[in-house]
């Protein structure tokens, strides 16, 4: 069996977490590619990727976006809720690699054109100053010792001068 490569794993998750209520378009499938591994796919690879799912079954074309289909969908069921990024990849890949598609599908054939303009457009969202919703929101740093004044005034309450 060939090696598989990671960038599948993470467009089936991509197409998974973009194309939840809707068929996503391809700049909503490379920003939550970009979520989901920490940068943006290169744009051949994101091709063969699509080319190599859709021919497997698991990726369709519906409309003017991508989805997936029920095996696809099969594929990522049954994770754990509390799982981090990482399991999650370790868990697709490993049904990724035990799949066997049942029949001939189309493949999807993306030109250079439309990843790089998908890949661009996602680049100019990310620098906009308007709310990608699929970008990760930073945390406040946090300690959970606060000094107020209660805590000196119930302090000094008790002591006799």
């Amino acid at each position: 069996m060939p090696p598989l490569p990671e960038i599948d794993v993470v467009v089936l998750m991509a197409a998974a977490l973009a194309a939840k209520r809707r068929p996503a378009e391809l700049v909503e499938i490379v920003a939550a590619a970009d979520l989901i591994q920490g940068f943006v796919p290169f744009p051949e690879k994101l091709g063969e990727a699509f080319r190599r799912l859709s021919a497997s079954g698991l990726i369709a074309a519906a409309g003017n976006g991508f989805t997936l289909t029920p095996a696809g969908q099969e594929m990522l069921a049954g994770q754990r809720r509390n799982a981090d990024t990482a399991e999650r990849i370790v868990a697709v890949s490993a049904n990724l690699a035990g799949y066997a598609p049942a029949g001939e599908h189309a493949a999807i054939v993306l030109s250079a054109e439309q990843l790089a303009a998908a890949i661009l457009a996602h680049k100019v969202s990310r620098q906009a100053a308007g709310k990608n919703l699929l970008m990760p929101k930073p945390k406040p740093e946090r300690h959970f010792k606060v000094e107020g004044r209660w805590r000196r005034a119930s302090a000094t309450r008790g002591r006799k001068s």
